[in-house]
């Protein structure tokens, strides 16, 4: 050690308390808890939007499923009521291919039905 060194510090057995005001920077606690408050109030708000458009789109499927249920319906019976006026209107050629084509699309339309419902069968299980 150098001269001045011995000069500047302090004696040994001494106890010296070198946290004082002087010595130590103020942190500016509040900017800190600040951020933390506005970052949290953030997160929450962002949780809480993503819950509201869960729901909505929720409420939105259970909507589209129960309509499309309601119309697939009302289809099928327009067809059926169809179907039995031109069978009991009379029985010409053209008119019994029409009948055929009828009756294949209704065969179609019942396995579409029966899909759409083991389709939307599976979604309440989600």
């Amino acid at each position: 050690m150098s001269p001045a060194s011995y000069l500047a510090a302090p004696p040994r057995g001494a106890v010296v308390n070198c946290s004082t005001p002087v010595t130590i920077r103020w942190m500016w606690d509040w900017i800190v808890f600040g951020v933390l408050i506005a970052s949290t109030l953030a997160v929450l708000g962002a949780l809480a939007n993503l819950a509201a458009h869960a729901l909505l789109a929720w409420r939105s499927v259970r909507r589209a499923r129960r309509h499309l249920a309601k119309e697939l319906s009302g289809v099928a019976a327009r067809i059926e009521a169809a179907a039995e006026k031109t069978a009991r209107a009379g029985r010409t050629d053209e008119l019994e291919a029409s009948l055929a084509r009828l009756r294949r699309s209704l065969a179609r339309l019942v396995v579409l039905r029966e899909a759409i419902d083991e389709a939307t069968a599976l979604v309440p299980r989600l």
